[in-house]
């Protein structure tokens, strides 16, 4: 039996968004988030300094509306071999994992399953918020 690796914190949020600038503006302006990393014109990473608000850009579908409900949330682990422990873990306990653990561009590794009510989370070692877990 595989044992549970450890989770740190409850980090990291991702929301969907029709309007990517308002949004922004929001967190930014009103909340008081920093702008942590802009990958491409549809993403934009926001932080408070300990903590990772994701914004990602979801447009309407043909005559209907965005679906801008939660994205994921993801859970932090301190280092990035312990992403793939999990999913070692989460497979032995039956859970299908819907992404396996990748790498990302900006060297954050991690993975995907849903819960069962069907809530996308993510594992995920975020190398700025690592020093926090």
């Amino acid at each position: 039996m595989i044992p549970r690796p450890p989770v740190g914190h409850l980090w990291h949020v991702a929301l969907r968004c029709t309007d990517l600038e308002r949004m922004e503006r929001f967190y930014v302006e009103v909340m008081g988030f920093l702008i942590e990393w802009k990958p491409d014109p549809g993403n934009v990473y926001l932080t408070t300094g300990r903590d990772n608000l994701a914004l990602h850009t979801r447009a309407a579908p043909p005559g209907g509306a965005a679906d801008t409900r939660l994205a994921h949330i993801g859970l932090v682990v301190a280092q990035a071999d312990e992403v793939d422990a999990w999913a070692d873990y989460l497979r032995e306990n039956g859970v299908t994992i819907e992404t396996v653990p990748r790498t990302h561009r900006d060297g954050a590794r991690s993975l995907y399953f849903r819960d069962p009510e069907g809530n996308s989370v993510q594992i995920i070692h975020h190398p700025p918020l690592a020093p926090y877990v």
